[in-house]
């Protein structure tokens, strides 16, 4: 009688059992964050951070200062920079967090575990997300000072830090994923860092390029106050007592019609933020009187970078606006209303996209491997 040996199947190494999900992540993420922690350069790092935004928002609130809007132009301001370098440093804390580990010889230790793939890959993406999120944090005594000052509702500050934590978890995830994929961690740096580019210039020049794409001639009739002829003196100037009149010019121009291609912007990490904020565009501030080139007399509104950003989409949203009257030629800065938000869509292709990478991760992770790149270390 004879005995036969069944070989070892991939099955089998995934029926091993495994720790509690939650367990697991927590161990991996207490693994990272101890790494991190022990590094000077973490701290350097920190504190230049504090340093640098607390000299943008100082010079900020001195050039600023005389605005009607200076809280919400500072809150902006400071959601926008941390936003721009949270988009540089997020790469750098999250795409070696895989192959860095295969090059220095631990992941294979950590594979031979009861750690499941999605465990690993999970733990490590918490622990870059947490590490963004200690710039956010950092940056908070500037964000309440701000809000301080006034111009800034609870609703919009809160959907402002929360979209903006977001959009960090996101990037460290697409890092997370790229490092898993890539064996060479400046190779997976390098490459995460394009992606970034690619979603915060690259859909600008793409718009921007797509324009072109769609021109057509229209009709254009702008309106504006102006001082009759008569009423100006030999230097041009108007004479005491002149009233403005209402002149209208009517003239044929090729204009883009951006409301066929602004959901190409909708990937933008900026416009996804500053799309999602609920900004509040009622009781602005009228102007007393009209002038031949604007309002006059006061008082004004000034939006802030996020939110100009956002009136910027909506409209491109509305199309090129053909038909301007003199009371709105007249009217200081009136927001447009936001009808069909953009940011979802956009959240959703980035969420694709970093879903993608990791799942793709989790599968390069998985043990065992049947096929390895040359030169790949195992332990």
């Amino acid at each position: 009688m004879s005995t036969v040996t069944e070989p070892s199947t991939p099955d089998r190494a995934r029926s091993a059992p495994s720790l509690p999900f939650t367990t697991a992540v927590r161990t991996v993420f207490a693994l990272e964050m101890k790494q991190r922690l022990r590094g000077r350069g973490w701290y350097w790092m920190l504190g230049i951070w504090f340093v640098v935004v607390g000299f943008i928002f100082v010079l900020g609130l001195g050039v600023i200062g005389a605005t009607d809007n200076e809280g919400g132009i500072l809150f902006d301001l400071i959601v926008g920079f941390v936003l721009f370098f949270g988009l540089l440093v997020s790469p750098g804390l999250s795409a070696n967090a895989v192959n860095g580990d295969r090059a220095g010889g631990t992941l294979a230790i950590l594979q031979v575990t009861l750690l499941t793939p999605g465990q690993l890959i999970a733990g490590k993406w918490l622990a870059s997300w947490a590490g963004s999120l200690a710039f956010l944090v950092l940056s908070t005594p500037f964000i309440f000072w701000a809000l301080a000052l006034g111009g800034v509702t609870g609703q919009e500050a809160v959907v402002s830090l929360l979209m903006l934590a977001v959009e960090l978890g996101i990037v460290c995830a697409i890092g997370v994923g790229v490092s898993a994929l890539a064996n060479r961690p400046l190779f997976s740096i390098v490459s995460t860092y394009m992606l970034v580019a690619l979603l915060a210039l690259g859909t600008v020049i793409v718009f921007g390029l797509s324009a072109l794409l769609v021109m057509e001639e229209r009709t254009i009739t702008s309106s504006y106050y102006t001082y009759p002829e008569s009423s100006l003196d030999s230097m041009g100037a108007p004479e005491p007592g002149a009233e403005l009149e209402c002149v209208t010019q009517t003239s044929q121009s090729e204009v883009p019609n951006t409301q066929y291609i602004t959901w190409i912007l909708a990937a933008n990490p900026f416009v996804v933020v500053a799309d999602a904020v609920p900004y509040n565009v009622e009781d602005l501030p009228e102007p007393e009187t009209a002038g031949p080139y604007g309002p006059t007399g006061g008082p004004y509104y000034t939006p802030g970078v996020m939110e100009t950003i956002s009136q910027g989409v909506r409209a491109a949203q509305a199309g090129p606006d053909t038909d301007q009257t003199c009371e709105e030629a007249a009217q200081a800065f009136r927001p447009l209303p936001q009808e069909t938000p953009v940011w979802p869509l956009g959240l959703g292709i980035q969420l694709l996209l970093a879903a993608a990478l990791l799942l793709g991760a989790r599968r390069k992770l998985t043990m065992p491997a049947r096929r390895l790149a040359r030169g790949t270390r195992i332990a």
